[in-house]
């Protein structure tokens, strides 16, 4: 079976689900990733711009990534974006892969890009084109926390990662700029700290939560 991952920007998909994508690979499933920005010059040096697809390649490998997309819109700006271009490239993504579990962002996160990726993701997979088994929304640590007080994440659809744990926190760390000291939330002691709140919450030591959008059996 194929699962395919909708990150708004490089790491989003480590943080939400990269001990899901490392226990689908581990099971034999085929996991897709498609990174939606990048960044671009002057708001980022060239020399991060060059190295964050590297670091995206290199966390994708740790974790079983099998193909990986970058569509190339600019970070922070997808609301300049219109929409049809959006809906359009996720569309033939979504499209080659067919894929039976469909991972997003959640619909109430406080970046605009998310939100937006969200609302996108649900156009491009109504049912009349392709049956996707489940639509899974994922956390994003800094982003879902402070999110939308219309729209919490409520999440409903657990995954046990307690035998991957080790290899999200290993993803993660490729990202080097984006592993920032306590009491920032986006550093292995506090990703480890959700994957265990999580666990807890579902009775298995490590797990990471979403949100059920749409099931067909």
């Amino acid at each position: 079976m194929k699962a395919l991952v909708i990150a708004p920007h490089p790491d989003d998909e480590v943080l939400g689900c990269g001990g899901t994508i490392a226990r689908l690979a581990a099971e034999g499933h085929e996991v897709h990733l498609c990174i939606v920005t990048e960044a671009y010059e002057p708001e980022w040096s060239r020399d991060f711009i060059l190295n964050r697809p590297k670091e995206v390649r290199r966390a994708a490998k740790i974790i079983g990534v099998k193909d990986l997309y970058f569509l190339g819109f600019p970070t922070v700006k997808i609301d300049t974006i219109p929409q049809k271009d959006l809906n359009a490239k996720l569309q033939a993504i979504f499209d080659a892969v067919k894929p039976d579990w469909f991972f997003i962002p959640h619909a109430g996160d406080c970046m605009k890009d998310h939100r937006l990726i969200h609302e996108a993701c649900l156009v491009i997979s109504r049912p009349h084109r392709h049956r996707c088994r489940q639509i899974l929304a994922y956390e994003t640590l800094s982003e879902t926390e402070w999110g939308l007080s219309n729209v919490p994440f409520q999440p409903n659809y657990y995954v046990d990662i307690s035998g991957f744990i080790d290899l999200k926190l290993q993803a993660f760390a490729v990202y080097e700029s984006e592993n920032i000291p306590a009491p920032h939330p986006r550093n292995v002691e506090t990703l480890t700290a959700l994957a265990r709140k999580r666990g807890s919450e579902v009775n298995v030591m490590h797990a990471e939560a979403f949100m059920l959008v749409r099931s067909i059996y």
